[in-house]
């Protein structure tokens, strides 16, 4: 097949930053690949319009329009032309968008099915975030949704609430983000005398980093020795506008703990592996996500992890098997998890044999992209 997706955030340094949703596609591309199809992908929002192969992938930059009061307009019109000329040259055959923001809401291509892909909309994460969203937004979401041809998500709990918050009863094909494990092998020797506990993503309000600090304040009461270690970019703070989030958390610490807690900025994506390699057990006390990648790589190599029990949580770990969850609003419950996990070598073990094993089942890239690939096919089938 020859396959495109669309999206706001691609991992490449001709790109700019990008975050899971970038991750995830170019995972799925990667894998698509492999298996003989042809991927291009189209950036919105560039700086120019470029177009460049990274490995076996194409991918096209748009810069978006510029006119006051009508950009928003004009360049969808001017992705809608970019997806036809693809499409008429039998470069794509389908094209999958992501649901932030609505991007496909007024793009209509005369031949080429559009699918929508749920990794989380404004609305969804608004709501998750106890914070309102804004209505045009939120118009645009919905408007993209009812006019696609086909829908996925990636967790059962996103599709759900997505239905919900929209008024809507789409049926949504249920296709999880996936990983390759090969890829997240660890072959370091962790330092039990010295224990790590590592968060890595962006650090940010909705991902619970104001809740950490509480957390491990309790963590550092019982194992003093223990140091928390966080890796990823920092966040501005919508809800008080705050340019950092690491300067809030700060004063959250105690003063022993803040001793025992380390901010690594962004990194590359090579060393976050390595960081995890050492690490004794990863922590994720977020509060919106749709499926996220970074506990299927921790999970990957084999870690402990202390997670979120909110909707999708359940998705991917059983407590007490995979990985523990617990709610980043229950501080006492969810350090106690942690100090469990660092006084048992064993079951610190197991559950992360376990969680191995769970990524190779049930989130191995190349299952979950010819799963993708026959709803592509069955939707291209409807559509003729």
């Amino acid at each position: 097949m020859k396959i495109a997706f669309l999206t706001p955030e691609y991992p490449h340094e001709l790109t700019g930053t990008s975050g899971g949703l970038g991750t995830s596609i170019r995972n799925l591309a990667l894998a698509m690949s492999e298996q003989e199809n042809a991927v291009t992908v189209l950036v919105y929002g560039q700086k120019e319009d470029a177009v460049f192969n990274d490995g076996v992938i194409k991918v096209h930059q748009v810069k978006n329009v510029k006119v006051k009061g009508l950009s928003w307009y004009l360049t969808r019109k001017k992705i809608e032309k970019l997806i036809d000329k693809l499409y008429s040259s039998g470069e794509i055959e389908v094209l999958e968008a992501a649901d932030w923001t609505g991007i496909t809401s007024f793009i209509t291509p005369e031949k080429c099915p559009v699918l929508i892909k749920l990794h989380g909309s404004d609305t969804y994460f608004c709501h998750l975030d106890n914070r309102p969203v804004k209505w045009w937004n939120r118009f645009h979401e919905r408007r993209a949704l009812k006019n696609a041809d086909g829908h996925i998500a990636v967790s059962a709990y996103t599709a759900a609430m997505t239905n919900k918050l929209f008024g809507l009863s789409l049926p949504f094909q249920v296709i999880p983000n996936g990983i390759d494990p090969l890829n997240f092998k660890s072959d370091q020797i962790v330092d039990n005398t010295k224990p790590i506990i590592l968060y890595f993503g962006t650090l940010i309000r909705k991902k619970g980093l104001l809740e950490l600090p509480y957390i491990f304040n309790k963590v550092h009461a019982e194992f003093p020795e223990a140091t928390l270690q966080l890796v990823g970019r920092d966040a501005s703070d919508i809800i008080t506008g705050n340019r950092s989030t690491w300067n809030m958390m700060q004063d959250l610490f105690s003063s022993a703990a803040r001793e025992n807690v380390l901010y690594l900025g962004s990194v590359p994506y090579k060393e976050v592996r390595e960081k995890i390699s050492v690490a004794t057990v990863c922590v994720f006390p977020t509060f919106a996500e749709a499926l996220p990648v970074t506990w299927l790589e921790a999970m990957a190599m084999g870690k402990a992890v202390v997670a979120s029990n909110i909707g999708w949580g359940t998705e991917v770990i059983s407590d007490g098997v995979e990985g523990y969850l617990s709610h980043p609003k229950n501080h006492d419950e969810y350090a106690a998890k942690i100090v469990e996990l660092l006084s048992n070598e064993i079951l610190r073990t197991q559950i992360g044999e376990s969680a191995k094993e769970t990524v190779k089942e049930r989130f191995h890239i190349k299952d979950i992209a010819q799963r993708n690939i026959a709803y592509y096919k069955h939707v291209l089938k409807i559509k003729s």
